[in-house]
């Protein structure tokens, strides 16, 4: 019996295990789990209607660029009844996460809710039932028009950019996952008591885990103006302190912490077929894992609240959203307001000395590249450690 490289082993885990802290929770949900079962690939779900992604090569890196959709739902139908009941299942929180080709950086979408968008034709794979397209609706129904392969194929269309893996997570899957990093760091800039979310946290900082991690992720009435915008600002801050807590807690070393966390994601997140492969998810992984924590940005689907035609909804910036997008397909960086527009070495460069023999290589260095910063943009980066913005009046 040939016996397993414990090194291979301990490596599909840690390297799975990154992957699921980039996109992790409802906010980001999990874009790759690992599993003594079958779990993960009896939950997949089939994105790619017939057509498949190229295989990955064991324990390599991944070679380019890749996107991935991740979508949290607030009406699973295996989640608790405390979480409240909705005629429909909506597609409540959108992530989209891009992976630069040359694996120095990503960006983090998120897509409000409320975001009023154009919705294609989609066919629900169960029931068959077919959909016409719509002009200008919510992109939080679309999972109620064709599940995650109408949801893919609704933030695609919008964005123009492909985007073959996704993922989908419930309420019951956020809090489960929480629990298994032993909670995440947040403050607050006031008290927050949110009856409707059922958030009762003090000014400051507190460490959020479970059903508490979970109503931070969806209070509304707690922060900023109530919007959708504000509580994205929320799940944002959220985020990045759990990529803080994975890389700065011991997390990666720490054995029982990562067979918590792999199992948690297993059994609560649905996974594209295409993204359930034990050596996709590591190859991803290795390519995540060097990447610094300013370098991975959390921007906004840029839009603005209080259009007339559409009341409490978000209304697309578009100029805004064709630069950012555009960007992203041309895999050039960007950055947000306010930062420094190029990318500055990491460590000082040598000072030039003057000597009486010519140097043989003249070749002068290429400068530094240009990161533009966009006008507009909204978010933070992984290393902004904000204090989510809690309403006092």
């Amino acid at each position: 019996m040939k016996r397993s490289n414990p090194y291979v082993t301990a490596l599909k885990l840690v390297a799975a295990v990154l992957t699921v802290a980039v996109v992790s929770t409802s906010a980001v949900a999990a874009v790759a789990v690992w599993s003594f079962s079958k779990t993960v690939d009896d939950n997949a779900i089939d994105i790619t209607v017939g057509d498949t992604a190229a295989p990955v090569p064991q324990l390599e890196s991944y070679e380019n660029g890749f996107n991935i959709l991740m979508v949290g739902i607030d009406n699973d139908a295996t989640q608790s009844a405390a979480y409240g009941e909705r005629q429909g299942t909506l597609n409540d929180v959108n992530i989209l996460v891009h992976v630069s080709a040359d694996h120095s950086s990503a960006v983090v979408v998120s897509i409000p809710r409320d975001l009023i968008v154009p919705h294609p034709t989609c066919t629900d794979a169960e029931s068959g039932t077919e959909f016409s397209a719509m002009a200008a609706r919510p992109v939080n129904e679309a999972m109620s028009r064709g599940g995650l392969p109408c949801v893919v194929k609704t933030v695609s269309e919008l964005t123009g950019l492909t985007i073959p893996y996704a993922g989908l997570i419930s309420f019951d899957g956020v809090v489960q996952m929480s629990d298994a990093v032993g909670g995440v760091p947040i403050c607050l800039t006031a008290a927050i008591n949110d009856d409707s979310a059922g958030l009762y946290l003090p000014a400051g900082p507190s460490i959020v885990a479970g059903d508490t991690a979970l109503a931070f992720l969806r209070s509304r009435d707690g922060v900023g103006d109530r919007s959708d915008l504000a509580r994205i600002s929320s799940q944002q801050i959220y985020m990045a302190s759990l990529m803080r807590t994975v890389q700065g807690n011991g997390t990666l070393t720490n054995i029982p912490t990562l067979i918590n966390l792999a199992n948690a994601a297993a059994i609560n997140i649905k996974l594209s077929t295409s993204l359930a492969d034990i050596d996709t998810m590591v190859s991803m992984a290795l390519a995540l894992k060097d990447i610094d924590l300013d370098r991975m940005l959390f921007v906004q689907y840029p839009g603005t609240t209080g259009d007339s035609n559409y009341p409490g909804k978000v209304v697309p910036a578009e100029a805004l959203a064709a630069e950012i997008f555009t960007k992203l397909s041309a895999d050039q960086p960007f950055t947000l307001p306010g930062t420094t527009s190029a990318q500055e070495p990491t460590t000082d460069a040598p000072v030039p000395v003057e000597t009486s023999t010519p140097s043989v290589d003249t070749a002068v260095p290429a400068p530094a590249p240009t990161v533009e910063a966009l006008n507009g943009l909204t978010g933070q980066t992984a290393q902004d450690e904000s204090c989510a913005e809690a309403r006092t009046g």
